[in-house]
């Protein structure tokens, strides 16, 4: 993760996170960097000053710290805390949320079982239900090739944690 402290066209402070100098740059380019207090997507990073700690483990002295320049108007600060998320996203992963909430509530978890329960309904083996379940990349593949609609399940970071 990378901290920036940030600059939009009209002067205004405010500093977020992005996971690295290269996320930021192309959430910039796309416009998705905007400031919270007049919604400009206008913004530039503004000069930081950089904590260093010395080899012997100790936090530098502050006259070894780069000044850092006050902004060039009045900020005005954000009436709410600065979301992390876009509103986008936000809106896109509470969506993909309640479609995986819709699928394990009305679907039969088959677990490991889950290939050959898809196989039986396609071939007309057994009566179609809504299923879920495990399969590998490789079953996954050979269950396509095989004519039988799959998909995964919408998987959202907070799940890899």
């Amino acid at each position: 993760m990378i901290h920036y402290n940030l600059r939009c066209k009209k002067g205004h402070a405010f500093e977020s996170w992005f996971q690295s100098s290269s996320a930021y740059e192309a959430q910039e380019k796309r416009k998705l960097v905007n400031c919270p207090v007049c919604g400009s997507t206008r913004v530039e990073r503004a000069i930081m000053a950089p904590q260093i700690v010395s080899k012997k483990g100790r936090d530098p002295k502050p006259s070894d710290q780069l000044p850092v320049p006050a902004p060039a108007t009045e900020v005005v600060p954000p009436s709410s805390p600065t979301p992390l998320l876009m509103a986008q996203e936000a809106e896109l992963r509470a969506k993909l949320k309640e479609l995986r909430d819709h699928i394990v509530k009305n679907a039969d978890n088959v677990g490991e079982k889950f290939p050959n329960e898809a196989r039986k309904m396609h071939y007309g083996d057994i009566e179609h239900r809504p299923i879920y379940g495990e399969a590998s990349p490789d079953e996954a593949k050979a269950l396509i090739d095989e004519g039988v609609e799959v998909m995964p399940l919408p998987t959202l970071p907070e799940d890899r944690n």
